[in-house]
C-alpha cells in the first residue's frame, strides 16, 4: 500500500435503543481523535476526515474505513488513532490487530 492520500471515514450512527451502533460505543470521541490529529500534525495534504451514518458492520463498530485502501477497521478506540495515522496514513501500512476486512465490506455488511 502506498503513503498517498487517503480518506478516512468513521461512523457516528445512532440508531434505536436495543441496537448496535457505532455512535454508543464512542465513535464521536475517535472522530475528534482523527480531527485532532490531522490539525496538530498539520496532515491536511495527507489526509481527509469525514463522518458518516451506518456503514453496515454494526456489530464491530465503532468503524472506520480508510481510501483508496479500502481498509475497514473495527472495535476502534480513540488510544488507536494515533496508531492508525502513523502506520497507515503515513506508513502505508495497515494496522492489522484492527483490520476486518481489506477491499470490500466485512462480510457481516
Amino acid at each position: 500500500m502506498s503513503a498517498e492520500f487517503k480518506h478516512v471515514f468513521v461512523c457516528l450512527q445512532r440508531k434505536p435503543p436495543g441496537m448496535p451502533n457505532c455512535g454508543e460505543k464512542g465513535a464521536d470521541m475517535i472522530f475528534q481523535k482523527f480531527q485532532e490529529e490531522l490539525m496538530m500534525k498539520n496532515l491536511f495534504d495527507k489526509m481527509a476526515v469525514t463522518p458518516t451514518g451506518c456503514m453496515g458492520p454494526c456489530m464491530m463498530g465503532p468503524t472506520v474505513v480508510v481510501y483508496p485502501d479500502a481498509v475497514w477497521y473495527g472495535n476502534v478506540k480513540p488510544e488507536d488513532v494515533p496508531e492508525i495515522i502513523e502506520k497507515h496514513i503515513l506508513g502505508g501500512e495497515p494496522v492489522e490487530r484492527l483490520v476486518t476486512s481489506k477491499g470490500k465490506p466485512p462480510a457481516t455488511f
